[in-house]
């Protein structure tokens, strides 16, 4: 019993000088002029810090600063090596249109008919 006493309080050590670890990394990358993501989920620009109050003032938007406390910080956002180019991907290869697109002539399978809805609109609304 005692030496699994030790162990679990053996890994709550272990586990604790981590998290401080990683937040002590944390708050040496934030600084003016990082990107940052806040813990709700906000993204901005680090524009001041106040370092007595906690206070740190995010632009999210040009023009639009929020004032929030400086352990709302979360994490520190890295651009990503993708550019957009890269993330486009090729659909027309598959011969399938894409989402929204409309075709011009509907391709029909052997047995299948085409029934002309607007032919029938206008006729009921000649006969009105």
């Amino acid at each position: 019993m005692l030496v699994v006493l030790a162990v679990l309080v053996f890994f709550m050590f272990r586990n604790s000088r981590k998290r401080q670890r990683q937040a002590q990394e944390l708050q040496s990358k934030v600084a003016v002029g990082a990107e940052v993501m806040t813990n709700f989920g906000v993204y901005g620009t680090i524009l001041d810090m106040d370092e007595e109050e906690n206070i740190v003032h995010l632009e999210t938007t040009p023009g639009t600063v929020l004032k929030v406390h400086r352990q709302t910080v979360t994490r520190v956002v890295t651009p990503s090596p993708l550019t957009p180019e890269d993330e486009t991907i090729d659909h027309s290869a598959d011969g399938e249109p894409e989402y929204g697109q409309r075709l011009d002539e509907p391709a029909l399978e052997s047995g299948d008919s085409v029934i002309d809805t607007t032919t029938e609109k206008s006729e009921k609304k000649a006969d009105d």
